[in-house]
């Protein structure tokens, strides 16, 4: 029998021998591990990049893990890639848009940031939040590390949407853009920081891209209205056109069909914005010659019905994505009901005026005058212009989306939640 010493000392090797097995064994691709990398919310994205979130914005997201944000859609979230289209007729480059921003004109479709910039210093993300567009020379490399924001004012889900406006970015082309682009300028960026990391168990660069930077990345989405303003409705479509629900139907399928390219491409954490109340922005009822306070209801009609559908793609039932995604998590953002409530409930939110646009509009209706004037306080305005709200609307509308319980308003959690996924 052997000794108690000679058991002793077998003991300890063995220990000894199991303590090395664990400190060689790779460690998960989860928690610190994937934080340890570059590019995201909180400090990891100061590694990177030299600018910070604003100190509220730090303190609103402590919880927050995001490595970037990249923004598909709309005038309502381009912040700026119409500016590079020459021939483009839906742009923000000029006075009295950017009044209110820091940076002033910008080619954002607001007096102050639109609901992406809000967004994004909830989210304590570099530069105070913002995130560059792709179509700027500059919006490559290390620029791009926290987010890339490819939506295109005038663009809708299918590609015949706002041609006759001039040159936009459909959302089929902002995706390719991101897949043929950003992606590889991406890897490459990481791959090198991969290379140089200080952490005690290296990953390499392209391991930490799609386990770690691409699923911890947020996906964020909006369009629609522009589909049905720019094209069902556009009275040069004609009288033929297809049932609402038959249109409602292959626009939601083609969404899904988006939706899916980019999950494919590596994106798992997606935000899906609702349309708003199309019916009560001052062009729609302004081509309609409403006076007062009444919306129009069949364009709101419509937006319910777009709206109702993108909700069930993220919801149990037939529609839902989940099974054909496995990994995937949304947030559904009710803007529609978010705005409703300030329209119909404005002194509530200090708001005074619901059914004019700030700036005196163009012609079209849309777009504000070049150096045309403005209200005073745009503060108590809903909307800017003849379409998109104001800074004090899009900050409500990122609130409500990153932090809200109620599941009419962010579904089924918020983005406050799906950040520390």
């Amino acid at each position: 029998m052997s000794s108690p010493v000679a058991m002793a000392k077998l003991v300890a090797a063995s220990l000894y021998l199991f303590v090395m097995l664990l400190l060689l064994l790779p460690p998960p691709l989860h928690g610190q591990h994937c934080r340890a990398g570059g590019g995201g919310g909180g400090g990891g994205g100061r590694r990177f990049h030299g600018g910070g979130a604003a100190p509220k914005a730090r303190a609103a997201a402590t919880t927050a893990v995001v490595r970037a944000m990249f923004v598909f859609g709309s005038s309502l979230v381009d912040n700026g890639n119409n500016n590079f289209l020459n021939s483009s007729g839906v742009r923000a480059d000029y006075m009295p848009y950017g009044v209110d921003f820091p940076l002033g004109v910008t080619g954002r479709f607001s007096n102050g940031r639109n609901v992406i910039d809000a967004l994004g210093e909830l989210l304590a993300l570099p530069a105070a939040g913002l995130v560059p567009p792709f179509a700027d020379p500059a919006t490559r490399g290390r620029a791009a590390l926290h987010g890339v924001n490819f939506a295109s004012g005038g663009s809708g889900i299918l590609d015949r949407t706002g041609q006759d406006t001039g040159k936009v970015l459909s959302l089929k082309q902002q995706i390719t853009n991101f897949e043929a682009v950003t992606l590889p300028d991406l890897r490459a960026q990481l791959q090198a920081a991969g290379t140089s990391s200080t952490t005690s168990h290296k990953m390499k660069g392209q391991d930490f891209f799609d386990r770690c930077y691409l699923p911890k990345s947020l996906f964020v989405i909006g369009t629609g209205g522009n589909d049905y303003l720019l094209n069902y409705f556009n009275p040069r479509s004609g009288p033929t056109r297809a049932p609402l629900s038959e249109f409602t139907s292959s626009l939601l399928t083609k969404l899904s069909s988006h939706l899916q390219r980019l999950y494919d491409l590596g994106a798992r954490k997606f935000v899906l914005f609702s349309i708003q109340p199309m019916g009560c922005t001052p062009v729609v009822r302004g081509f309609l010659n409403i006076t007062g306070e009444a919306c129009i209801e069949p364009m709101n009609q419509a937006a319910l019905l777009f709206n109702s559908g993108v909700r069930s793609l993220v919801s149990h039932g037939k529609d839902d994505l989940r099974p054909r995604m496995p990994g995937a998590s949304f947030v559904y953002v009710n803007s529609y009901k978010i705005i409703w409530d300030m329209l119909h409930h404005p002194s509530k939110y200090g708001i005074r005026q619901t059914s004019r646009a700030c700036c005196e509009v163009s012609p079209g209706g849309v777009l504000c005058q070049k150096e045309g004037p403005i209200c005073s306080d745009r503060t108590k305005y809903v909307f800017f212009d003849g379409l998109h709200p104001t800074d004090v609307v899009n900050a409500r509308l990122a609130r409500k989306a990153y932090g809200s319980n109620s599941p009419k308003e962010a579904y089924p959690i918020n983005v406050k939640k799906l950040a520390t996924l």
